[in-house]
């Protein structure tokens, strides 16, 4: 199992190209079962989720073709992905697949559109909670659906197709919105989805949609409108820039000190934590390039923060920014209000000689002078990269465990950061 390791004490300077977003591309690959045609994306990230979706898809009788750079190049800009859904064999997601991986789960939408049934395997994902679907099942069964768990297979037919309805999600949820999404737009009639997520990617995916074909308005607002269609075409797309990894290098630079753009990215997808950033002294300069992220000389600041669903402060970059504070002058307080369970890194950031003190979903940060480099153990995606982010600043040497979490959402990072004067490196025990 392969390890990274970490030696402590350099600042970042140079470029890093931000890859496509990971909670873009995984929708949009799937909304691929919605056509006949072949649906291109660009900036499509190589992730082992990216893999794992491509091996589910497969398992449909889809046709994927991949194209673009060696991973190894250095300019390297993701790559392109040909999926073509003209021949769907398998309406089933079996368990051995989709329990790898939560997303995997959203088959259900577009095989029961358009094939009008699907039996698809109740998901496993992180261990950050249970995140139960209990609401992406409540809007297909709005839609029309009937639905009946068996066996840990929900079962979903809709021998006529999906009707238009209204979906009103009593609490915001990004797979939810993106269900109902994909689901609305082979329903007959229209769909209005209330209290729907904001997410730039809901955005992005309904763009690819409209692009397709559908008729879709209001995404990214609490309210969008689907006016079903016939069918759908293949359309060609560019996957949006990654805004929990800009968040994450921004954190990394504020973290080690040193100045680098972030090319590539867009401030209008992270404004809350940008604003973070420059609450806690770093010096944000957005330009046509992409993001330049500084600090020189000066210390971290404390910060009071709440996780929020977008536009607030993302959960996926909770950890992350505690890390950061570890080593702010001061207190700094951080509130999880998304997902329970999502404090499992800070027992790990506690090797680094941290002070973090938990009471139900808030943690105190007291910011100490130094971190000191230790051997750590990865628990979730997120939680994985903030101890990436301590060790990056950690005396001595640090060597994270588990990195396969890493690199289900973070592109080459030892890579990356080492190109800016980290000393990272992948360490293969095969």
């Amino acid at each position: 199992m392969d390890r990274i390791r970490i030696v402590g004490g350099n600042k970042l300077n140079g470029t890093i190209p931000i890859s496509g977003a990971k909670n873009a591309a995984l929708p949009l690959m799937i909304a691929a079962l919605l056509t006949e045609e072949t649906l291109i994306l660009d900036n499509v990230p190589r992730l082992a989720d990216v893999a794992q979706l491509q091996r589910i898809l497969g398992n449909h009788g889809v046709d994927i073709m991949s194209a673009g750079k060696r991973s190894g190049d250095h300019e390297y800009q993701g790559q392109t992905l040909h999926i073509s859904a003209a021949n769907v064999i398998d309406t089933t997601a079996p368990y051995e697949l989709v329990s790898r991986m939560r997303a995997s789960f959203w088959v259900i939408a577009p095989l029961l559109a358009r094939m009008h049934e699907a039996r698809v395997s109740l998901p496993g994902g992180c261990a950050i909670g249970t995140r139960p679907v209990d609401l992406l099942i409540m809007a297909l069964e709005k839609l029309g659906a009937r639905i009946a768990i068996d066996g840990g297979y929900v079962i979903a037919s809709a021998p006529g197709g999906l009707t238009g309805a209204e979906v009103e999600f009593p609490k915001v949820t990004v797979s939810g919105t993106h269900v109902a999404l994909m689901a609305a737009t082979l329903a007959n009639g229209t769909t209005i989805i209330t209290n729907a997520a904001c997410e730039p990617e809901i955005a992005d995916v309904a763009d690819c949609l409209n692009k397709m074909g559908a008729r879709i308005s209001g995404a990214g607002t609490p309210r969008i409108v689907i006016e079903g269609v016939g069918r759908l075409a293949g359309a060609r797309h560019t996957v949006l820039p990654d805004r929990i990894e800009t968040g994450t290098y921004a954190m990394a630079v504020a973290m080690t000190g040193g100045e680098v753009l972030l090319r590539g990215a867009r401030p209008e997808l992270l404004q809350s934590a940008l604003d973070v950033l420059t609450d806690a002294g770093v010096v944000i300069t957005p330009n046509n390039e992409g993001i330049r992220v500084a600090r020189n000389g000066v210390g971290i600041n404390p910060v009071t923060v709440s996780t929020a669903p977008f536009p607030g402060f993302p959960t996926d970059l909770q950890a992350q920014l505690m890390a950061l504070m570890t080593r702010a002058k001061g207190t700094s307080h951080i509130t999880e209000t998304i997902f329970e369970n999502r404090f499992m890194h800070v027992q790990e950031l506690a090797r680094f000689g941290s002070r973090i003190h938990l009471d139900g979903e808030t943690a105190t940060i007291d910011g100490i002078g130094t971190l000191r480099g230790a051997p750590v153990m990865a628990t979730d995606l997120r939680a994985s990269v903030s101890l990436v982010i301590a060790g990056l600043a950690a005396e001595g040497e640090t060597v994270v465990n588990r990195v396969y979490h890493l690199d289900r959402g973070f592109e080459q990072l030892e890579k990356k950061l080492s190109a800016c004067g980290a000393s990272i490196e992948r360490i293969s025990e095969r």
